[in-house]
């Protein structure tokens, strides 16, 4: 029960990597397309899921968990090239729907997620390691 507090700060860590695994996929894709079908990669988002571990007191702990990777519905961009061998009739390029940016963005609430989660974890172990001193007199 002393370290649930620990457990529970590693899984939010844990699902915080992934999500920057997946904003660094995204962003190595950015220019890629698929061999087999000609369509350009498609962003992917993780979706989040919160598992209710028991009750202590009254108050619920939850870990967290990456419950699914899905890929993100919002159309291609498109681009004028006619020269391009995967241009459509109209002479436009389908490129991936993956803004540079927004996944900028993403990575760096990811880090500072996993940094707030290490921040308690580091916290909670501190406090057990002073509960244990105390414990020593």
């Amino acid at each position: 029960m002393i370290f649930k507090g620990l457990e529970i700060a590693t899984t939010g860590m844990m699902a915080q990597k992934t999500r920057m695994d997946i904003v660094s996929s995204n962003l190595a894709n950015m220019n890629s397309v698929n061999d087999k079908n000609g369509l350009p990669y498609r962003r992917k988002i993780p979706v989040f899921e919160a598992i209710l571990d028991k009750e202590q007191n009254g108050i619920p702990l939850s870990k967290v968990k990456v419950k699914k990777v899905i890929e993100d519905p919002s159309p291609y961009k498109l681009k004028y090239d006619p020269k391009n061998p995967l241009a459509d009739k109209n002479g436009y390029v389908k490129l991936p729907n993956i803004d540079p940016l927004r996944e900028m963005v993403d990575m760096m609430s990811a880090m500072r997620t996993y940094e707030a989660n290490l921040t308690a974890f580091n916290t909670h172990k501190g406090m057990i390691l002073k509960s244990l001193d105390i414990l020593k007199v």
